[in-house]
């Protein structure tokens, strides 16, 4: 393989990988959208569509295999390299909870409404999800610096939202028997699952700027 050649792979790994993770996007605005609104087709839609993430995850996995073994790749063509490795098993991840999201879409009874913002949770997750991305395709430092402290943010919003949602069943308990009781568990599991997999989300953007900022300047302070 000539040098133009190698560097046109190197090329092709970036643009593959930000090509995953933009469709990692739109299905995760997909999942969100299904479960605000509970439109059972989106959220099938993103179900079904799970298989082409993976069939995508397993051919990048591919390319960097090869540029692996075949180049022996050195230096900042390593860190580029493994950094993507990395960044495309974060984004499969992603993907897999935007399908989790969808399933309690599908399954959610709607019988228990507590008082927390999960669309603008999720819209943050998301939103630093994007940032994430284009922190690895711009190889901007301060887009990587910005996420992690964001990330915080977002914990705590979690946090409050888990707090409250505990809260409300509590006040529930006090005024409802013990038979309308059970019949909310099954919301309120979904809604507490929903809140962890949006602070996942936003953990694996992280994950990806703390690569990235290694990739770039060798620097490992976000991934201990």
């Amino acid at each position: 393989m000539t040098r133009e050649t190698y560097q046109q792979s190197l090329d092709d790994l970036h643009d593959d990988v930000i090509t995953m993770g933009n469709l990692v996007v739109e299905r995760l605005e997909m999942g969100l959208e299904s479960l605000v609104t509970g439109d059972e087709a989106l959220a099938r839609e993103v179900i079904e569509g799970d298989a082409e993430i993976n069939e995508t995850y397993l051919a990048l996995e591919h390319e960097c295999v090869e540029l692996f073994a075949l180049q022996q790749p050195v230096a900042s063509d390593l860190r580029f390299i493994t950094a993507s490795f990395k960044i495309i098993t974060d984004i499969e991840r992603v993907g897999d909870l935007a399908v989790n999201l969808a399933e309690y879409a599908l399954t959610a009874t709607r019988e228990f409404t507590p008082d927390i913002a999960i669309d603008d949770i999720g819209r943050d997750a998301k939103s630093l999800f994007e940032r994430s991305l284009d922190a690895y395709e711009t190889e901007d430092v301060n887009f990587c610096r910005e996420i992690d402290a964001r990330d915080d943010e977002i914990d705590a919003l979690c946090q409050r939202a888990s707090e409250t949602l505990t809260r409300d069943l509590i006040e529930r308990e006090a005024s409802d028997d013990l038979w309308t009781i059970e019949q909310l568990l099954d919301d309120v599991s979904r809604v507490l699952l929903t809140i962890r997999d949006l602070e996942r989300i936003a953990d694996h953007a992280v994950n990806i700027a703390a690569r990235t900022l290694y990739m770039v300047e060798t620097d490992a302070e976000l991934i201990y």
